[in-house]
């Protein structure tokens, strides 16, 4: 468990064109902050949503919970650009197959 709170440098900020919502994220990603990305990435009238993970330094469990929770939100209309620590925790978790996770 975290015991300093919140990742001070942890962002997730959406922006929103058309029907789809892309919320850019930098920071740790855990039990403290994956529910502010969830909220950046769950906005009225999102059909589609891309999330850029590049500047994510860690994910935990809390953050492939609300990553899956988007999944099953806008199944194949989820795009996710991850960083090089988000793609191995999604390899080691299973999750580096899935679809909505872009090869870049």
């Amino acid at each position: 468990m975290d015991q300093e709170g919140a990742d001070p440098n942890f962002t997730a900020t959406g922006v929103v064109t058309g029907n789809r919502v892309t919320v850019t994220v930098t920071g740790e990603v855990d039990m403290s902050t994956a529910d502010a990305m969830l909220r950046a990435a769950t906005v009225d009238g999102a059909a589609a949503a891309t999330l850029d993970l590049r500047e994510v330094s860690f994910f935990d469990s809390a953050a492939i919970h609300a990553l899956l929770q988007l999944a099953d939100r806008y199944g194949e209309a989820l795009l996710v650009h991850p960083s090089g620590q988000v793609r191995r925790v999604l390899e080691i978790s299973g999750l580096s197959t899935q679809p909505w996770l872009s090869a870049d």
